[in-house]
């Protein structure tokens, strides 16, 4: 049950006075949802493993909880996070955590394939539609693994009297992130090869195997549609950087553009955000890289670099989201609170989830002029936003919000925090130091 102090903290609003100017530079975190796959990746190794650059945010806190609840030893100290994966329990995986959390299912590939056996309680996470396992299912049951669901409980084992998981060729039906990292974590392990077609080609994906084969995993392909695991006998634990995270840049990204601010973003990868600044530009604003002679974003170099954010007169576009290289569903809700006050007419076409579009309601509070027909929201652009009292549904529709609220009229207060702690490392601090008004309020 919540304690009373959790409760008060559920109840906590962010009270933003709008129309503040940003000015300054800002470090970005490193990537959620890459550092949640690496930290049960780190199961496929028995050893020290040592993550640098994790963000502080309550779902790295809920893996490391699953983590301990299958014995393994996990400290967070910093943006370090430590691993001793020597002893584990692979039926363990609390259900109240697990419920919590979506990426706690990414354990299920890592325990089956080193251990031979994993029981997980099928995952929860933010109601933005379905997003169902059957293709992490199907691609285990096609590596010859027995996987049942019983009472909301996922079991897989090994049958046959093997030893270890199969080499196969499987096709996704649909290039999730998620199935794509079960199964290539799952490959690593197993006898022979495994070639994943129609597979996810987002930057987490790269990241997890650049991880794997610092580990001594051999994979070829990652970042394409097709991805090709030999698999080997063992992994070793090691000390790795995860990548930074590219919708938090993108968040800030946006807020500079809806104040009309010029910021600068640290510790970033620009060809990771691509879309997101072809948008920006084609939007009105310009980005470009403020430590390269060219201001080039498209390099496909994986160092951290500085992006500038050059404001402009905001015009209305249409967006459609994708899977990656097309433009994130993550930063749908962010453009949708940009383009309520860009001039003219925009068409945001959500393809990915279903239920995606729930915090036009809370922009409608604001003064937006937003008509949602089926998947599409239809934007005519209003002059001004004006501050009212929101409340967030789900971690991006939270930025959103927040976004929202630095460009209103008067004030605003954003409810329904939880969310925006599950993906942004202390997002309200970081607009503070770039000149933003807005304090976290808990009730009396």
């Amino acid at each position: 049950m919540p304690t009373s102090a959790t409760k008060r903290e559920l109840q906590a609003v962010l009270e933003i006075d709008g129309r503040a100017s940003l000015q300054g530079e800002v470090k970005i975190s490193g990537a959620k949802n890459s550092a949640l796959v690496l930290m049960a990746g780190a199961i496929l190794g028995s050893g020290d493993c040592r993550l640098h650059n994790v963000p502080n945010l309550v779902d790295i806190t809920r893996m490391g909880q699953i983590l301990t609840a299958l014995g393994l030893k996990v400290r967070q100290h910093g943006d370090t996070v430590d691993i001793d994966t020597r002893n584990i329990n692979p039926t363990k995986a609390p259900y109240d955590i697990v419920s919590q959390l979506r990426a706690s299912f990414f354990v299920i590939g890592p325990l089956l394939t080193r251990l031979g056996t994993a029981r997980v309680p099928l995952p929860g996470g933010c109601a933005i539609g379905a997003r169902p396992v059957d293709l992490h299912v199907r691609g285990l049951q096609a590596m010859g693994a027995n996987v049942r669901i019983e009472s909301g409980i996922v079991h897989a084992n090994l049958t046959g009297g093997k030893r270890r998981l199969q080499g196969a060729n499987i096709y996704l039906d649909y290039p999730s992130v998620g199935a794509t990292e079960t199964i290539l974590m799952a490959a690593t392990l197993a006898e022979g090869e495994t070639k994943i077609e129609n597979a996810a080609q987002e930057p987490e994906i790269v990241d997890l195997a650049n991880f794997c084969c610092q580990m001594g995993a051999k994979i070829k392909g990652a970042g394409t549609n097709t991805i090709i695991i030999s698999g080997v006998d063992r992994l070793k634990a090691i000390e790795y950087n995860v990548i930074p995270d590219r919708i938090e840049a993108g968040t800030f990204l946006v807020a500079g553009a809806i104040t009309k601010s010029e910021i600068t973003l640290s510790s970033v990868i620009p060809s990771h955000l691509a879309p997101v600044i072809a948008k920006l530009n084609e939007i009105g604003c310009k980005v470009e890289v403020a430590n390269d002679n060219n201001g080039s974003y498209l390099s496909q170099s994986l160092k951290p670099q500085r992006l500038r954010l050059i404001p402009g007169e905001l015009r209305g576009i249409d967006i459609e989201t994708l899977p990656y290289p097309g433009f994130p569903t993550d930063m749908q809700a962010q453009f949708t609170a940009l383009l309520s006050i860009a001039e003219g007419n925009s068409v945001i076409s959500e393809t990915v989830f279903e239920n995606r579009l729930n915090h036009v309601a809370e922009l409608q509070r604001m003064g937006a002029n937003i008509r949602v027909k089926g998947n599409h929201a239809l934007v005519s652009g209003v002059p001004f936003l004006s501050g009212a009292p929101v409340m967030a549904t789900d971690l991006r529709a939270s930025a959103a919000l927040v976004i929202a609220g630095l460009a209103a009229n008067g004030k605003t207060v954003v409810g329904g925090l939880h969310h925006l702690d599950r993906g942004y490392e202390n997002l309200e601090g970081k607009l503070q130091q770039l000149g933003a008004k807005l304090r976290r309020v808990l009730p009396d």
